[in-house]
């Protein structure tokens, strides 16, 4: 009798260890999937070349391409030119090709990008790397990271259309309003 009783209690062990060992396996395993709500990125990424002209773009890529874009600065296809074209800044492009010609639609100088910016009630550093840095230790929701994805900015989880990038002003806009900062 207590040789049954201490066989049934080994088997139940070995059976509570296995489910453990399966549930383990199975979160484990769906915790490496991949998200099914990421957006793939089609933005190009390099440095704007020497041979850039008023109606050209040639960047030379983060793969060591270089390509040649077209600027169009009249009607609705116009490109969208944000932070001007300056030789060696890194640019963010967004693009189409129409009739074998590769068509510029968004051109992002993230190098005029990168610093301090400041309005009413955010200061924050734009960094290399995709860090983005507070300056004001009171702020309930800082941002702290950057990218480009598709043309747009996005600071943490907040997407924004780069409506305007100056010298001195980033204006960003998304469907809680329009953003105005002025460098620091």
């Amino acid at each position: 009798m207590k040789k049954t009783a201490f066989l049934a209690s080994i088997g139940l062990a070995v059976i509570t260890l296995t489910c453990c060992t399966e549930n383990k396996k199975t979160v484990q395993e769906e915790s490496i999937q991949p998200q099914e709500h990421e957006v793939a990125d089609s933005t190009i990424y390099g440095v704007c070349g020497e041979s850039t002209a008023m109606h050209t773009l040639q960047l030379i890529t983060d793969l060591g391409d270089t390509l040649s874009f077209a600027l169009l600065d009249e009607g609705d296809n116009s490109t969208d030119v944000q932070g001007g074209l300056m030789a060696g800044d890194r640019m963010a492009v967004t693009a189409h090709e129409s009739d074998g010609v590769m068509t510029a639609q968004k051109v992002i100088n993230t190098t005029s990008l990168l610093g301090t910016w400041v309005s009413l009630d955010k200061n924050f550093e734009i960094e290399e790397g995709g860090t983005v840095k507070s300056h004001i230790k009171a702020e309930s929701n800082p941002w702290t990271s950057w990218k480009i994805l598709n043309g747009k900015l996005i600071l943490n989880k907040d997407t924004f259309d780069i409506s305007s990038l100056g010298a001195d002003s980033l204006y960003i806009e998304n469907n809680k309003g329009i953003f105005v900062y002025k460098r620091q």
